[in-house]
């Protein structure tokens, strides 16, 4: 069985609300997640190191969600060689389409899966992780088939 935790950071506290809509797709896989608050710009050290340690922490993959710049998920290529998501958040004058550009953008050799941008990336970076992780976990790769069958909607 494969370690079921993800790493999920976000650029400010002011994004919680959003990131954290994902969290029943994390359960209704068996995946646990934890969230944290460190952002590229304001706490280029912390997040460097939390993207080092993430996989001796037991991670198998880190998310990272922020807004306007949106160097979050490079930052964590950068450092890590985990899988990495990243989910640009809407906000400043482009609404989203400045943290799509710079979440995408990354250099070649640093890859970053980027996600739409708000809570369909929010909510698709759960699903992407159960379908990951279902590669060898078989409880995981159930939950995935259920899920596919009902739509790509958890149950109610």
């Amino acid at each position: 069985m494969s370690n079921r935790r993800v790493l999920f950071l976000m650029g400010s506290a002011s994004d919680r609300a959003t990131v954290e809509t994902s969290r029943a797709y994390f359960d209704y896989f068996g995946i646990g997640v934890d969230y944290i608050v460190s952002s590229a710009h304001r706490n280029p050290q912390r997040t460097a190191e939390l993207a080092r340690n993430a996989s001796d922490e037991g991670y198998s993959a880190i998310v990272c969600a922020a807004g306007m710049a949106a160097h979050l998920a490079g930052v964590c290529a950068a450092h890590s060689d985990l899988p990495v998501i990243g989910v640009p958040l809407a906000g400043g004058m482009l609404d989203g389409l400045d943290a799509l550009l710079s979440t995408v953008q990354t250099p070649r050799g640093v890859p970053v899966a980027t996600l739409a941008v708000g809570i369909a990336g929010v909510v698709n970076s759960a699903v992407l992780c159960a379908r990951l992780f279902s590669l060898f976990d078989p409880e995981v790769r159930a939950r995935l088939s259920d899920f596919i069958a009902a739509g790509q909607k958890l149950p109610e």
